[in-house]
């Protein structure tokens, strides 16, 4: 256990010294401010009045659609903290905020090609994407596991030999079950699906032996489905996920509005409450999680707490 904390502690250290470059290129002002000084992104956002943010319809408590279909969640009052240091930071008091759907394999094209401004669902934060997009500093940690019935026997990887599974499009899961599927020579048949909904789906239609993708989306589902009877989530972790609020890349200005905002809630001592809020209390939807905060995500935030800055 030591061992894992230890190592957790390190990626967390890591993740959040991957804002330092931001911070070092914007204190030197940067090469891609527009009007009065401001990004791409925030000058466009000042002119519009308005922010696009990319919300998910299925990923609770991260980001989906309450009863009435609009979006709420734990990464959408993250991005809600960002848009108001954008306000400030654009001088517009009257900032608007405009939901746009994502799925996990149109996130990235969303941001790159501007439809969105903040991506604001259960994104992991990995070497690969962040050649492409900027993250702002860890918000979960998860790692893939099983969904399967009740009454399989699939109580581990190395027992789907054979067996048909299914993994939600665009997903960092599908490469982790593509590397279970060789390490151990399974012979698995992985399918996928458009949205963690569908995937979902399919296992409840007995299309597939297993679900996989974050374990907190697995119990998302199940709580949000009132499926506890039905299914559970099982083995080992397959792989280990960092998430992020995703935004563009290049962007120094628009990178430190994000580091401030999440600044702001470590020094007011508003991310415990927020977590407690999605993770441990009763949803608007109804459910509840009850998932205690990680020690690995604890050390996060109260890292935040204590960063230069924080209580400026």
């Amino acid at each position: 256990m030591r061992r894992n904390v230890s190592r957790w502690t390190a990626l967390i250290g890591l993740l959040l010294a991957a804002c330092l470059p931001a911070a070092a290129a914007f204190a030197q002002g940067g090469d891609q401010a527009g009007e009065g000084g401001l990004s791409p992104t925030l000058t466009r956002i000042k002119n519009a009045h308005l922010v696009h943010v990319g919300y998910r319809e299925s990923s609770p408590p991260f980001s989906f659609l309450d009863e009435a279909s609009r979006p709420i969640g734990y990464s959408l009052e993250l991005c809600e903290a960002i848009v108001e240091e954008i306000a400030a930071e654009v001088d517009d008091p009257d900032l608007k905020i405009a939901y746009v759907k994502v799925t996990s394999d149109d996130r990235i094209a969303a941001v790159l090609q501007n439809r969105i401004d903040l991506e604001c669902g259960s994104t992991t934060a990995n070497a690969e994407r962040s050649r492409l997009v900027a993250f702002s500093p860890l918000i979960f940690v998860a790692g893939t596991k099983l969904m399967v019935p009740k009454a399989s026997p699939v109580s581990a990887a190395t027992d789907l030999k054979g067996k048909t599974v299914v993994v939600t499009k665009g997903t960092t899961n599908e490469q982790a079950m593509h590397n279970v599927d060789k390490k151990f020579a399974l012979g698995l048949n992985i399918v996928t699906a458009a949205d963690h909904e569908q995937s979902y789906q399919m296992l409840v239609d007995g299309k597939v032996d297993a679900f996989a993708t974050d374990d907190i989306l697995l119990y998302g589902l199940i709580a949000r489905h009132k499926s506890q009877d039905r299914f559970r989530v099982t083995g080992d972790y397959l792989s280990y996920e960092p998430y992020g609020i995703m935004f563009r890349k290049g962007e120094p200005e628009l990178s430190a509005v994000v580091e401030r905002a999440f600044r702001k809630l470590g020094s007011n001592h508003d991310l415990m409450p927020l977590y407690e809020k999605w993770f441990v209390r009763r949803l608007p939807t109804g459910e509840r999680l009850n998932v205690p905060i990680s020690p690995q995500l604890e050390e996060a935030f109260r890292a935040m707490d204590d960063s230069p800055g924080a209580n400026d």
